[in-house]
């Protein structure tokens, strides 16, 4: 099958509960309120229904693969916008790629600008893992800049927003630039730390009242309902209930990266779950049942039983992101459905919904580093506009991103280099926060 992994990864496997997890009641008590709210003979109701369908869905990703996932042309679509199929099947599967978004000699020269940015700077600049730091610690480089600014992206991610719907009047599909971080992994660097997960929260999603109300459907017995692009209920979900580094306090409608170099299969790039809807709704209702003690029934949902005496919820830590394993969700058949996204050249771009599983690439046996910008798209909310004000006060005082300030007291401004917000167009700066 193209783009599955080979030999699945040493990712853990949250067989077990972490023992502090355990003994935290905000568990237990989430689960309790969740089951008197909605009932026990809904939420079976809609496990069934959701492993049911899931059986359909991995067995297309299974047999498909990558070439599922969406593949766009950035100079078609930044002017005759999204098909109605297009569309349709973007928000099906919630990744998909945009080829060309930046001109792949542009691209190049980025890359260049920024490595000697970043050898200019290398006594000043963090990063992780430490004995090799690929996945910087610079928000505010002139090489992010550039790009968050381009004004094809700003118009590319106004279209991402539009595929969310708000009745409310609370909120626009205008751009919001959230300053996130930038990596330059070299060839044969292995890379653990990122498996299989959800950002946006993991805990949260079901003890926060308005976040648990975005899946009202899934846990009421009528999980075909779920509509996963409900902005008027999304805007409102604390995916900060619980404070941790691994929490955006921005709402992403698409989370994304722009390449600036070729990145491949099995060469540091990006494998995603290509489906929102059904994966997610598993991902939610897993909590509430445990397995049968057969292995041999484990698929067979209706052999699973309710579980409203533990705090458990596998995979979830209340200051991580949402992690998922093939031991934990079997039904989401990640050993197989689990797929690198197709191969990417300079100027490429690649979006995931906020609710899609994604994980980095374990290996990268490519021949030269693999090197991507996170750009992500952020619509116009309450939440947003409050967040990228205190960005970009940060920015100009010379302090880290609110989101990066934990541990770093880095002040970018002092690098070498250093050019700031000035020169600005009109679009971008009403993105980057001026005005607001």
């Amino acid at each position: 099958m193209p783009g599955r992994v080979q030999q699945w990864p040493a990712w853990a496997e949250f067989a077990e509960q972490d023992a502090a997890e355990v003994k935290d009641p905000d568990f237990l008590s989430t689960k309790k309120a969740i089951i008197a709210q909605y009932g026990a003979d809904r939420l079976r109701q809609s496990w069934v229904s959701v492993c049911e369908q899931l059986e359909t869905v991995t067995e297309e990703i299974a047999s498909k693969g990558h070439s599922i996932i969406p593949v766009l042309d950035a100079s078609r679509l930044l002017e005759e916008g999204l098909t109605g199929a297009q569309t349709q099947e973007v928000k099906r599967v919630g990744v998909f790629v945009v080829r060309g978004l930046i001109a792949e000699p542009e691209a190049r020269q980025h890359y260049a600008d920024l490595k000697e940015y970043v050898a200019d700077n290398k006594d000043r600049i963090q990063g992780w893992p430490a004995e090799s730091p690929s996945m910087l610690m610079l928000y505010d480089s002139p090489t992010q800049n550039a790009l968050r600014a381009h004004p094809n992206h700003l118009r590319l991610q106004r279209i991402l927003n539009e595929l969310w719907h708000d009745t409310t009047g609370d909120t626009s599909p205008e751009p919001l630039v959230y300053y996130d971080g930038v990596r330059d992994r070299p060839p044969g660097q292995e890379f653990l730390g990122l498996g299989p997960h959800i950002d946006a929260g993991s805990l949260c999603r079901w003890a926060d009242r308005s976040y648990r109300e975005c899946y009202a459907h899934v846990f009421s017995g009528k999980p075909e309902l779920h509509d996963c692009y409900n902005l008027g209920l999304r805007k409102g979900a604390d995916q900060e209930l619980y404070p941790g580094i691994a929490h955006s306090s921005v709402f992403r409608s698409f989370q994304g990266w722009t390449a600036l170099t070729r990145t491949a299969p099995n060469e540091g790039t990006l494998l995603a779950y290509p489906n929102v809807a059904t994966a997610v709704s598993y991902v939610m209702l897993r909590p509430f049942f445990t397995p049968p003690d057969d292995p041999a029934d484990v698929m067979d949902a209706t052999k699973w039983s309710l579980d409203d005496s533990s705090g458990r919820f596998p995979g979830t830590f209340k200051t991580e992101s949402q992690r998922l394993s093939r031991s934990s969700h079997p039904h989401l058949r990640l050993e197989e459905c689990l797929v690198h996204i197709p191969k990417m050249e300079p100027g490429d771009t690649v979006w995931w919904h906020a609710d899609v599983c994604h994980a980095v690439d374990p290996a990268h046996q490519g021949a030269e580093n693999a090197s991507v910008v996170y750009i992500a798209a952020c619509p116009t909310t309450p939440t947003n506009k409050a967040y990228v004000r205190k960005q970009l006060d940060a920015t100009r005082g010379g302090r880290p991103p609110p989101d990066y300030q934990e541990g770093n007291d880095s002040d970018e401004t002092k690098l070498k280099g250093y050019v700031g917000l000035d020169g600005l167009a009109a679009e971008a700066k009403k993105a980057f926060g001026f005005g607001l």
